[in-house]
């Protein structure tokens, strides 16, 4: 198993602090894409192959849950699994993508936290 997983954060800190955090995870990758907002999200996801999406849930542009009905709305991207990912204090969006059945991961994490959720999210992992 080789692992194809894309980020979307509309902060560039973010996004690198949650690439490292997947490398260090241990997690068999094959590539990790980034995005800083859902434009950038869905054109990565038209142009290649991606096993699951870490997706910010307090997008400021195209907010999270607007991000994963365009997702799920894509019948090619039927099969994608999502983890949202929740800021402290995250408000009402994360709640609603939970809420979803979405799995989610709160900051801070450690790369062991991230690894288990993603391998959960696969169906890898049992809850």
């Amino acid at each position: 198993m080789s692992l194809s997983i894309l980020v979307v954060n509309d902060s560039a800190v973010m996004r690198s602090m949650l690439v490292r955090t997947l490398r260090l995870s241990g997690l068999p990758l094959s590539h990790v894409y980034q995005a800083a907002d859902g434009t950038e999200a869905v054109a990565v996801l038209a142009a290649h192959d991606v096993d699951l999406a870490m997706i910010d849930g307090a997008q400021p542009e195209v907010s999270g849950p607007r991000l994963v009905e365009q997702i799920k709305a894509d019948g090619r991207l039927a099969g994608l699994q999502i983890i949202v990912v929740a800021r402290e204090g995250a408000g009402g969006a994360v709640r609603a993508l939970e809420t979803r059945g979405l799995a989610s991961i709160s900051m801070p994490f450690t790369p062991e936290q991230v690894r288990a959720t993603v391998l959960r999210s696969l169906g890898v992992l049992d809850s």
